[in-house]
């Protein structure tokens, strides 16, 4: 049982320094939840668990024999609430999903406040220093391995002035990229055509070099090219 106000520090303290290391990686790449989050969701669990632990102080004594209280279910409850801010972070777009190594590192974040807020330090130092070797050491690595890269692909041509889907597979290929999905959109009162595609590579290079090959198209009238990933 805690009976410090410096033991009180040291793990809302620590839990903020966890949230905010852990933050700062998803700050950095410019994701929604990031440092501030981090800290918040890291502080919230670590004081919800110290609300578990110091329940007796706050409870009367002459109640005390009559109440029963689980520590497990305040984590439970604690990871059910996580489970929404995550969901909040994932965004789906057409065959994009994207914020989901997010919402996993607000789960990860929450756990590790569990943890300090129940006073297992080592446990939370391990497990933060394997958090931020999956999200930056391993992030480093998954460049250099030979994995698909995707990215979304449109183009726009006037409709009787269109490359075929054969000849936009061909072109794709000839650049080192491989068709993954296609879809067709007809716009501008039928005079617009769009082809829709998602398109992968093993070297992201070939983004840039199919973007260049596309300038030089003259019956083009427009095309978007994101590529995309967690």
């Amino acid at each position: 049982m805690i009976d410090s106000t410096t033991s009180i520090v040291l793990r809302l303290g620590l839990a903020v320094l966890i949230g905010g290391v852990i933050g700062l990686d998803r700050a950095y790449r410019g994701r929604p939840a990031g440092f501030r989050t981090h800290i918040l969701v890291c502080l919230a669990s670590s004081l919800l668990m110290l609300l578990m632990e110091t329940r007796w102080q706050i409870i009367p004594v002459q109640l005390q024999e009559y109440i029963r209280m689980d520590p497990t279910r305040m984590a439970q409850g604690i990871m059910t609430g996580i489970g929404f801010l995550g969901a909040g972070v994932i965004i789906q777009d057409r065959h994009v999903v994207r914020g989901l190594t997010t919402a996993a590192s607000i789960w990860i974040t929450s756990a590790i406040g569990i943890i300090v807020g129940s006073g297992f330090y080592l446990a939370a130092i391990i497990a933060t220093a394997f958090t931020i070797l999956a999200l930056v050491v391993l992030n480093g690595v998954t460049r250099i391995l030979p994995i698909r890269h995707y990215a979304r692909l449109t183009v726009s041509f006037k409709r009787y002035e269109s490359f075929s889907e054969q000849e936009i597979e061909q072109l794709l290929n000839k650049n080192g990229l491989t068709l993954s999905r296609f879809a067709y959109r007809l716009s501008d009162g039928g005079n617009r055509l769009s082809y829709e595609m998602v398109v992968y590579t093993s070297d992201l290079l070939n983004f840039r070099i199919i973007a260049q090959q596309l300038l030089g198209i003259d019956v083009l009238q427009d095309f978007s090219l994101s590529p995309f990933g967690d």
